[in-house]
Formats: structure tokens, C-alpha cells, sequence
């Protein structure tokens, strides 16, 4: 019976080939914003030096040296078991947002094909997941204290924010039922580059809540026109707070906690140690550039993603601040070969 996979087997990496290193690490979504992170992160660390790397790719494609490719379908189990032939590490960030066939495919049955590979592959030793605060509702839902790992799961509306509790559970269960060493990351709305300054724009905005939402066209325009800085207020009439990581921050953690004792079978939560305020964001603009601040009345509630556990366990502590996080985005000059991505809507 034919599957739609192929393995390409490319270079030598620190003068190991692949199928014969000791280690092997599987990662899914290489080609996204993180992934494409990782791989010289993971490259750069001398603790993986002679780790080869193997990524899953679907819709997009690496091309890469030191990388193997498998092409196919999470959802497509021998494709799945084909990737995970020899691996000892799985990375496990592939995604899709508000596709509900697509969602299914990959945040059940290819979360539930790749747990089923890995428990049956001798001298498999850490599946990790990177989760995202949806799936602790992040501003849908109001928790009225910090949410820590102990926190109730509760999924906002959308199919998008329940795979990733599905994802964050089957993990967990396939703990219990058969002793595999499974860690999550899980990770607010993650930027990089200038993506923090289109959150805040009204001429090309990045992710949500959606201006429409709020305004009318006319109005969006004009506030656009005027590069105008929102103040999102939570459902009590307070300055909004969210929760964001820096990509070069989590980034850390997912290096930190690879193969490390310290992670086995944990659940952290990576993020700024405060979440962003949009008040103090709209005073940091409004004093630095002059900006006009508009208000923006929300039924959205402000929430606190507690990181302390990862500080308490792998020693992670986030770089990036927020007036760090503000001037990077703001500073950020786009090369002509540096087009702006949008892997997928915030």
C-alpha cells in the first residue's frame, strides 16, 4: 500500500551520519516562526553536538544541511512512524488555527500518531510539546489570580484553543498510562521582529481583537492615518493585561528543557514574568513618540501567566522586558529580502 511520504536523507552533520547518531531529535513545524528559531539554537548548543536532526514536513519544506526530511501528513500514521524511526527526542510544534479539518488532523490524530509512535520506539526519551496559553482561555476567561501550571484548563470558543487542550492532555495521559517522558512549554502570543508594533497598529494590524470589532471604518482610518496607539481595557474598566513571550525567549526554554531531568514529565508555562499592560504601553509611545492614545473599551479580562515554576526547575528566566520588547518591535528596519510573514493569525 503507497503512503504519502518520502525520506530524504541529506549531508553529514558534525561528521555523523544520519541513522547512525546515538541521539535523534523530530521536530514538527521547523518552518514556522519558532522552528525556524530553533533549528541554529539547537545547532549552536554544544550539549547537542552529534544529535542529528530530523524534521516532518507537510506543507512547507526545510532545506537545510544538517537537516532530514520527511514529507508527509501528521494525520497519515505511517508517515508518522516512518519519521519516528530512530528517534530519541520529539519536538512537536506544527499547528493550524480556526480550520476545524485541519485542526482535527493535526491537533488529535497527529498528536495521537506521533504519542503512538514514539511509546512503541525503542530508546525514545522526551516527547515535547509547545502549547499555548488558549488553552487556559488567556483573555476569554477570568482565572482572578495567576495562572499556574495547577490552573483548571478552560478553552475559549473555537476549535483551535480545544486541540490545545486536547494536545496538553493527551500528553499528560499517555504519562500515566505508559510511563513516557512527556514535557510541555506552553507559550503566550509569541513575537518577533517588529510583530509587536502591527498588535498595536490600526493601519496593518496583527492578530486580535479585531478593530471592527470597535470601530467603524471611517473611524479605523483615521486612527490609522494618525498612527494612533490603542488602550485596551479589560471587562472592569482596568488597562487590558496579556500575556506575550519573545520568540528568543522560549526559544531558551525549549533548549534549556531538551533532554534535561529536571523537565521530565512537566507542564511550564513560558512567559514574560509580567504580563504586558496596555496602559503602560500606551504612556511608553505616548511619551517616547508623541503617539495619540485611543481607548478601547473590551469584555476581555486581564490574566497572569505564571512562569515561576520554569525559573524554580530549569533555571529560565525571559530577557526580553517589556519596554525591551516595545523598542525592538519599533526599531525593527525590514530588509528587502526580509518580507513580513503571518504564519498564522494571533
Amino acid at each position: 500500500m503507497a503512503h504519502s511520504f518520502a525520506v530524504r536523507t541529506l549531508a553529514v552533520w558534525n561528521g555523523t551520519l544520519f541513522g547512525n547518531s546515538q541521539l535523534k531529535l523530530l521536530v514538527t513545524g521547523i518552518t514556522g516562526k519558532v522552528g525556524l528559531n530553533v533549528l541554529p539554537a539547537f545547532l549552536a548548543e554544544p550539549r547537542f553536538a552529534g544529535w542529528s536532526i530530523r524534521a516532518l514536513c507537510n506543507n512547507r519544506v526545510i532545506d537545510h544541511p544538517a537537516v532530514e526530511v520527511v514529507r508527509g501528513s501528521l494525520a497519515d500514521a505511517a508517515c508518522v512512524s516512518a519519521a519516528m524511526a530512530g528517534v530519541t527526542h520529539v519536538l512537536h510544534m506544527a499547528a493550524v488555527k480556526e480550520s476545524p479539518d485541519l485542526a482535527i488532523d493535526v491537533g488529535v490524530k497527529g498528536m495521537f500518531n506521533l504519542l503512538e509512535a514514539f511509546r512503541v520506539t525503542p530508546g525514545a526519551r522526551q516527547f515535547m510539546l509547545v502549547g499555548g496559553d488558549c488553552s487556559v482561555g488567556h483573555i476569554f476567561h477570568d482565572y482572578g489570580a495567576p495562572i499556574t501550571e495547577e490552573s483548571p484548563r478552560r478553552a475559549y470558543p473555537g476549535c483551535y484553543a480545544l486541540t490545545k487542550v486536547i494536545e496538553e492532555v493527551m500528553l499528560e495521559q499517555y504519562r500515566f498510562q505508559y510511563g513516557i517522558n512527556g514535557c510541555c512549554l506552553r507559550a503566550p502570543w509569541i513575537m518577533e521582529k517588529d510583530d509587536f508594533r502591527h498588535v498595536l497598529s490600526f493601519r496593518d494590524q496583527f492578530g486580535g481583537p479585531a478593530w471592527s470589532e470597535f470601530f467603524s471604518p471611517a473611524d479605523i482610518a483615521r486612527l490609522a492615518q494618525a498612527d494612533a496607539v490603542p488602550l485596551l481595557r479589560d471587562a472592569h474598566g482596568a488597562p487590558l493585561k496579556r500575556n506575550f513571550v519573545h520568540v528568543s525567549d522560549l526559544v531558551r526554554a525549549i533548549v534549556m528543557a531538551l533532554d534535561n531531568p529536571a523537565a521530565t514529565g512537566q507542564l511550564f508555562n513560558i512567559a514574560m514574568t509580567e504580563p504586558v499592560d496596555y496602559g503602560r504601553v500606551a504612556a511608553h509611545l505616548k511619551a517616547s513618540r508623541g503617539s495619540e492614545v485611543v481607548e478601547v473599551p473590551t469584555p476581555y479580562f486581564s490574566n497572569w501567566l505564571d512562569n515561576a515554576k520554569a525559573g524554580h526547575l530549569l533555571g529560565w528566566r525571559p530577557l526580553v522586558d517589556l519596554e525591551h520588547l516595545i523598542e525592538s518591535a519599533w526599531a525593527y528596519v525590514r530588509a528587502p529580502d526580509d518580507p513580513r510573514i503571518v504564519w498564522y493569525p494571533g
